[in-house]
C-alpha cells in the first residue's frame, strides 16, 4: 500500500463541488480583479456578474493566486493526514498559477509535485480526475503525475466565441489575429495548442461556426472511448444543444459534463463562448 497522496488543482479547472467532495480535490481560486474590487473565483464573483461587466465594458483582469495561498493550501492537506500532494495547474503559457505553486511547495510540509498540464477548464479537470482516481486506488507519486500527464496528453479543447477582442486584451491571442477577424467578420473557432490558444478556423456565421465545432468534437473522438465536456459563457442553450447533438453522435461517449466557465476563463473569451473538450480515456 503506498502512502496517501492528495490532489490539489486550481479554479479553472472548473470541476463540479460533489466530483471534488469524493474524490478528495482541492482547487486554489484564481482571482477576477473587476474595477478596484479582488475577487475569488468561484465564491465571491459569478459567472453571470462577469458576463454582464463584460458587456458593459468594465476594466476586468485576471491574476494568479499568491505563493503564500499555495503554501496554506499544501499545509491544510498535509494537515489532513496528506502524506504527499500532486499539484496540477493550468497553462504556465496562461497564467503564473504553476510558478507560484513551485515556489510554495519549496517550504510544503510534505513532499509537493508541481505539474503545468498545459491544459485549462475541464481539459485540466479531466487530468485532475485521472490523478486523483490513480491516487485513490493507492497509486504512488509519480502514478498519479503519470495518469494526469496521459489525459493531458490525449486531450484536445476547441472553443467558439463571438469576438476575439476580449482574448486580444487579455493579451492570450496575438493583435494582429484579433484584428484580421474584426477586418473579415469572421467568426473564429480557436483550439489549445502546446499550452496556448490558437486561431484555429475562419467561419462566416456563427450557426456555421457551431456546426463546425460539432464536426471537430466528432471527428476527434471517432468511435474511442471518451469524456466529454461542454462548456459556455452566457450561452446555456447553445451548450444544451451541442451536448444534446454529441450525445446521438458519439458511440464511444463515457461522461459528459455541461457547465458554465468561471470568471477567469470568461474574462479572457467574453459572453457567446462555446467549447467543448475531448479527453480519451
Amino acid at each position: 500500500m503506498s502512502r496517501h497522496v492528495a490532489i490539489v488543482t486550481d479554479s479553472t479547472a472548473y470541476l463540479p463541488p460533489r466530483t471534488m467532495e469524493r474524490h478528495g480535490i482541492t482547487a486554489v481560486p484564481l482571482t477576477v480583479v473587476l474595477g478596484d474590487r479582488a475577487l475569488e473565483e468561484g465564491t465571491e464573483i459569478s459567472a453571470r456578474s462577469l458576463a454582464e461587466a463584460l458587456q458593459k465594458r468594465r476594466s476586468v483582469t485576471t491574476s494568479r493566486p499568491g505563493p503564500e495561498l499555495f503554501a496554506e493550501t499544501y499545509r491544510k492537506v498535509a494537515g489532513s493526514g496528506a502524506e504527499a500532494i500532486v499539484s496540477l495547474h493550468l497553462s504556465a503559457e496562461f497564467s503564473g498559477t504553476y510558478d507560484a505553486a513551485v515556489m510554495a511547495a519549496r517550504t510544503a510540509p510534505v513532499p509537493v509535485r508541481v505539474v503545468d498540464t498545459g491544459m485549462v477548464a475541464m481539459a485540466l479537470g479531466f487530468c485532475a480526475l485521472a490523478a486523483a482516481e490513480t491516487a485513490g486506488a493507492g497509486g504512488t507519486v509519480d502514478e498519479a503525475v503519470a495518469a494526469a500527464e496521459k489525459r493531458a496528453a490525449g486531450s484536445s479543447a476547441y472553443f467558439y466565441v463571438d469576438t476575439l477582442d476580449y482574448l486580444r486584451r487579455g493579451g492570450r491571442i496575438g493583435a494582429a489575429q484579433a484584428l484580421l477577424g474584426s477586418a473579415l467578420a469572421v467568426k473564429p473557432l480557436l483550439q489549445l495548442d502546446g499550452g496556448r490558444i490558437e486561431l484555429m478556423e475562419k467561419v462566416r456565421t456563427a450557426s456555421r461556426a457551431i456546426a463546425r465545432l460539432e464536426e471537430i468534437v466528432a471527428e476527434r473522438a471517432g468511435t474511442a472511448q471518451v469524456d466529454i465536456a461542454v462548456h459556455h459563457l452566457a450561452a446555456p442553450e447553445r451548450a444544451s444543444a451541442l451536448a444534446d447533438r454529441l450525445r446521438e453522435r458519439l458511440p464511444g461517449l463515457a461522461d459528459l459534463h455541461v457547465s458554465e466557465v468561471g470568471a477567469v476563463i470568461g474574462a479572457h473569451t467574453g459572453p457567446g463562448l462555446l467549447g467543448a473538450v475531448v479527453s480519451p480515456r
